[in-house]
């Protein structure tokens, strides 16, 4: 019995620890179990509706998507419509402007064609007439007939309107210009009757007064000061050069400085000019005056073709002495010249003053050909004119000028036959070469 009691009592023991002691963690557990499964039932039941509308909301979605899907597949099968209407339009127009522009381009083309085919027909003519006229003129009589065929056509011009002044070819202002002509003035009435010596010293001391006068700017500038009392002026030059020079010289001297110039360097000018008429009448009085004008000519022209020589020759940084040797040295291989020549040439180069040596011995050659009373024709020809052509061309040159002309010719084979003339700023061009160059430049482009 006691044993059953000690069993009883030890169940329930056991009895109240498992209830005091793992019965309630274990309800616990287990409401902790159901709350978690209650849990879980809510929340499967709120992804069972969750589902459910995102069902719901899928096949919206699908039905939006299947009607926006048909409105832009309408709006593309209208929108492709409407392009292609405009592409066929655009192309259309595109076409028109491509055929509008490939028929102006076609016609371009044939204008070019056209235009080429004259130029090169015109070219080809040309070429043939010039072959033809070469063949002609390389026999000297038909060229010769060139020479006539103009003359004659010069013969039947109206005389020329030109005006060719027997005087000085200075560039100079109204008041220099009188101051000149007085100057000239004096040197006819102080050389009437003098001898060519005395004629030559004048032209040496006025051509060193004047080369004096560039050397010393400030003793030019007094003299050629304008003035209403010129006393002064003629004192000084007594001062200076009485019994240094002639009384040719002083009274030339005295006559230019009393003068109103229109700038200093024009007393120079005038200075020089006298120097120069001083050996030109020299040359008269010695009877080459023709040889002397033929001679500046001829050196004009090399000076002319030799552009180096010309501006060596006018170089201011070269010496006066060198570029007089040059001078000299270029002379006698030229065949040489008289000492008037020489003296006018040496002259003119000493006193050169920013002018090229060529223009300048140009202006010496005219003032020559003027000192006898004619102007000076610059005549070129292909081939030496016969006297019986000079001497008519000489005739009708002078008749159209109204005064006696002298025919300074000048051979250059390139015109091929007539003649160019050149008579002061007047140009009368007859020469083959130049109607074939007008030919030739009247061709279309």
């Amino acid at each position: 019995m006691s044993t059953f009691i000690g069993q009883l009592v030890g169940f329930a023991i056991i009895v109240w620890i498992v209830v005091k002691w793992v019965v309630p963690p274990v309800r616990t557990m287990m409401h902790n179990q159901q709350e978690a499964v209650r849990v879980a039932l809510e929340e499967s039941k709120a992804a069972s509706a969750k589902l459910s509308s995102a069902d719901e909301r899928h096949a919206k979605a699908v039905e939006d998507a299947k009607a926006a899907g048909a409105k832009l597949t309408e709006e593309a099968r209208t929108d492709s419509t409407r392009i292609a209407e405009q592409l066929r339009e655009q192309a259309a127009v595109e076409a028109e402007r491509i055929k509008a522009q490939g028929d102006q381009q076609v016609q371009l083309l044939r204008q070019q064609t056209v235009r080429n085919l004259r130029q090169h027909l015109g070219l080809e003519s040309v070429g043939k007439a010039e072959e033809l006229v070469r063949d002609y003129v390389s026999d000297p009589a038909a060229q010769s007939s060139t020479v006539d065929r103009f003359l004659d056509q010069l013969d039947e011009m109206a005389p020329s309107p030109a005006v060719l002044e027997a005087g000085a070819t200075l560039n100079l202002r109204a008041a220099s210009r009188d101051a000149l002509a007085d100057v000239v003035k004096k040197f006819d009435s102080v050389t009437e009757g003098a001898s060519a010596d005395s004629l030559t010293t004048l032209a040496e001391n006025v051509a060193a007064i004047a080369k004096l006068l560039v050397a010393e700017p400030a003793l030019n500038s007094h003299l050629a000061e304008t003035t209403d009392d010129s006393e002064a002026k003629v004192r000084l030059v007594e001062r200076l050069f009485d019994g240094k020079v002639d009384d040719a010289t002083i009274d030339l001297l005295k006559t230019a400085v009393a003068q109103r110039w229109s700038n200093e360097g024009n007393l120079v000018d005038a200075l020089e000019h006298v120097a120069r008429l001083a050996l030109l009448a020299r040359a008269e009085k010695d009877g080459n005056s023709e040889e002397v004008e033929e001679q500046l000519f001829r050196i004009g022209r090399l000076l002319d073709n030799e552009s180096r020589l010309n501006r060596l020759l006018a170089d201011p940084t070269v010496p006066v002495e060198k570029r007089l040797g040059l001078l000299t040295t270029v002379l006698d291989a030229g065949g040489g010249v008289n000492e008037i020549t020489a003296a006018l040439v040496r002259q003119t180069i000493e006193l050169l003053r920013g002018e090229l040596a060529d223009a300048a011995v140009g202006d010496l050659a005219e003032l020559a050909v003027a000192r006898r009373g004619e102007a000076v024709a610059e005549v070129t020809a292909a081939a030496e004119l016969s006297d019986e052509q000079r001497t008519r061309l000489t005739e009708v040159l002078s008749r159209i000028y109204g005064t006696t002309v002298s025919v300074q010719l000048e051979i250059h084979p390139d015109i091929l036959g007539g003649l160019l003339i050149t008579v002061g700023d007047e140009v009368i061009d007859g020469s083959l070469s130049s109607r074939l160059a007008a030919a030739r430049t009247g061709l279309p482009d």
